[in-house]
């Protein structure tokens, strides 16, 4: 039976969303591969993860019978993120770009589960080469060749620790172009959106099979 991790973490809702409506896509194409399979949801808006803290940082790097109380209650919560991460055999994040980076809610969520010697940094790690899809989405454009590709650091970022650190297979989705509907100084571009979301709706589905086959193979 195949495990989906499916992590959310735009603040806007179902139906206002974008990336929200690009990982509802891969997830409807999954589950009907998948009709007896399982889905680790988490929406890090309606129920964010704590930040890290001490304990957590210091727990994970201290045997647990040295463990003080408050180390023990920070890491088990950290353990429970991790442990999904782990069991999961394919991963599905939305994370829109806000002010040229992932939300807070996001950087919560991996600061919690990037741990060194177990899940990064470790040629043991249960995560190695597990599919990660994911959906960038964005305001403007940040594409190679347009005026803004240097503020790119959504992707940058999220290949450097879900590729790199946590030894993932990583594939974006990139929907661009998201506030043309809602500012009217982007009128223009609200085609250039539309085409935009369009295709993401149709790479999220196809992205979904493709999981699908290769772990199938």
């Amino acid at each position: 039976m195949a495990t989906l991790l499916h992590i959310d973490s735009s603040v806007s809702p179902d139906g206002v969303s974008v990336s929200r409506a690009v990982t509802d896509a891969f997830r409807t194409a999954w589950e009907e591969q998948h009709p007896d399979g399982t889905v680790v949801y988490r929406d890090l808006t309606a129920h964010p993860v704590p930040h890290i803290t001490a304990d957590a940082h210091t727990a994970g790097f201290a045997a647990p019978d040295t463990h003080t109380p408050g180390q023990a209650e920070a890491f088990a919560a950290r353990v429970k993120l991790i442990e999904e991460v782990e069991n999961a055999d394919a991963i599905l994040i939305g994370a829109p770009m806000y002010n040229l980076s992932v939300p807070s809610t996001l950087k919560a969520w991996l600061d919690n589960v990037v741990l060194v010697g177990r899940t990064a940094m470790t040629e043991d790690t249960k995560t190695k080469g597990t599919p990660v899809t994911v959906v960038a989405s964005r305001g403007g454009s940040y594409a190679p060749g347009t005026p803004r590709e240097g503020f790119e650091y959504v992707q940058n970022y999220l290949e450097a620790v879900l590729g790199e650190m946590l030894a993932l297979d990583v594939e974006f989705i990139v929907p661009e172009l998201t506030m043309a509907p809602h500012n009217p100084a982007m009128s223009d571009l609200i085609p250039l959106f539309e085409a935009s979301r369009s295709k993401a709706l149709d790479d999220a589905a196809a992205r979904a099979k493709e999981v699908t086959e290769r772990l199938a193979a």
